[in-house]
């Protein structure tokens, strides 16, 4: 019934217990998940997850925060996305949070290697006509900014894709729905100074809306401060039934749908 559209599986502090979690999936009724890649390095375990376990799917991609890593090449991402059960390209994006000119920090000119590297899988997505899957952190202005640059304006050649773990305004939201993305809203929204994402999570269309729990980071209300799991991705569709109307269970099927529509490789 649920689908947990975002989360990192292969962690080992959720790998290691990867039984136990996947019976408590099994529990909550979250029969899906997608297990998110953030490094080239980790790209075989993640895999390994997505053809190990009907139930799970697999990305490719390099985090934007990532460095020190095996750079991502354009052959690298379209290649690795050919591969059985990979569903998208990321996750990727910008991530300005760090950056504090004011303090000597880094710069805007000093992150062109973060706008360089989610510009090579923007194309890849174009390519394999793969969602991408977006992170942006005090960044919305440029992250939107290069998608509409290399060509992502929701039309027939546009990848598309998600902007996961929401947390931005609803004018971004706006922006983003606008190029023909999806929303995903994780356990951040059960947070009681989530006042302004609640009123994005009443915005987004019914058919471009996601779940996610970005485990084992973020656990919902009741569990914050505690490892998450996507075992807790029915947390987040209680909270989204008792701001739209419905039920979880609506809530669980809608996005379980929604899933299916942005991750068409899923039901091919």
């Amino acid at each position: 019934m649920y689908t947990d559209s975002h989360c990192h599986l292969n962690f080992p502090e959720l790998f290691q217990r990867l039984p136990e979690i996947r019976a408590a999936m099994a529990d909550a009724l979250v029969t899906r998940a997608l297990c998110i890649c953030t490094t080239m390095e980790e790209f075989d375990n993640v895999h390994r997850l997505a053809t190990s376990y009907d139930n799970f799917w697999a990305t490719v991609g390099v985090h934007p925060d990532n460095e020190g890593i095996h750079e991502p090449t354009y052959d690298e991402l379209v290649a690795r996305a050919a591969l059985p059960r990979v569903v998208a390209i990321g996750e990727t994006g910008l991530d300005y949070y760090q950056m504090d000119e004011r303090k000597g920090g880094r710069t805007l000119v000093d992150m062109e290697w973060q706008r360089d590297r989610f510009r090579t899988h923007i194309r890849a997505a174009r390519t394999t006509q793969l969602p991408l899957v977006i992170h942006t952190r005090s960044a919305s202005d440029d992250t939107l900014a290069i998608l509409k640059e290399e060509g992502e304006c929701g039309d027939s050649l546009s990848a598309g894709g998600v902007f996961h773990c929401f947390t931005e305004s609803q004018a971004v939201a706006r922006a983003a729905l606008d190029l023909g993305f999806y929303i995903s809203l994780s356990g951040i929204l059960t947070f009681k100074t989530a006042h302004e994402l609640r009123e994005v999570a009443q915005f987004v269309p019914n058919d471009r809306l996601l779940i996610e729990t970005d485990s084992p980071y973020l656990a919902p209300v009741p569990f914050r401060g505690k490892t998450n799991s996507p075992a807790y991705v029915p947390f987040v569709a209680k909270l989204l039934a008792e701001l739209r109307g419905g039920t979880a269970e609506d809530i669980g099927q809608l996005t379980s749908l929604n899933f299916d529509v942005l991750f068409s490789k899923v039901s091919a």
